[in-house]
């Protein structure tokens, strides 16, 4: 059950982080998200390896309870391992996931700094 939980939230988080600014409501959440993930790969990184994730390692802890015990370094290659069973190139794998982070950062900052904001329609009475 747990193995299942982490699947799905692990993999909403990741969807989130890479496309929650695109809706105006989520775009400050999803900077938040977006800027623990990044404190998580580089800070916490300096301590237990450059892109550590608290959700991996306590995803792996079940799984090694599960018996399995050949996962791969990046969460990205066990997700598209465990829905393919095509493991890919880990350094590719972490050049994309790179790559993704810092757009999706990049567009979560400006769609939450720099985009002008629309004006509100006006209703169709005056002064409403």
């Amino acid at each position: 059950m747990a193995d299942y939980f982490f699947v799905v939230f692990h993999t909403s988080l990741i969807l989130f982080n890479l496309l929650g600014w695109i809706w105006r409501p989520l775009r400050k959440a999803n900077l938040v998200t977006l800027l623990l993930t990044g404190g998580s790969w580089f800070i916490l990184g300096i301590f237990y390896g450059i892109g550590f994730c608290p959700f991996t390692e306590w995803h792996w802890e079940i799984l090694h309870k599960l018996g399995q015990h050949d996962l791969p370094d990046s969460y990205i290659s066990y997700l598209v391992g465990r829905f393919t069973g095509f493991r890919p190139d880990a350094m590719l794998v972490n050049a994309l996931t790179a790559t993704f982070y810092f757009l999706a950062l990049a567009l979560s900052v400006y769609m939450n700094f720099f985009r002008k904001k629309r004006p509100k329609k006006q209703g169709l009475i005056p002064g409403t």
